[in-house]
């Protein structure tokens, strides 16, 4: 991991619950991925391409307990993968939503 992107160099909106002085990215990762995905701008896109790469996206989206609809559909496309494949599609078919189908 490069040393020079840190948490500051995100938006700041992405981790207003979150205490970035205590934050590791590391440790954290797939929690920061799917906060990125769900809810960063192109440029912190950009930056968690270069901090974790393709391939680390890809497993954190694979297994990310949930993703809003529109995310899911993107990581979905952008790696050629079924819907069905993602853990949060089969979490969410186990719990069905019946008020906001």
């Amino acid at each position: 991991m490069p040393n020079e992107i840190t948490i500051n160099d995100f938006s700041p909106h992405l981790f207003w619950d979150v205490d970035t002085d205590l934050f590791e990215l590391d440790k954290y990762k797939a929690f920061f991925i799917q906060r990125v995905l769900e809810y960063g701008k192109m440029k912190d896109w950009n930056l968690i391409k270069s901090l974790y790469g393709m391939k680390e996206i890809k497993t954190a989206a694979l297994n990310a307990r949930s993703l809003d609809a529109v995310t899911l559909s993107f990581v979905s496309t952008l790696f050629n993968i079924e819907i069905t494949e993602f853990k949060c599609y089969k979490h969410k078919q186990l719990f069905p939503n019946y008020w906001n189908s």
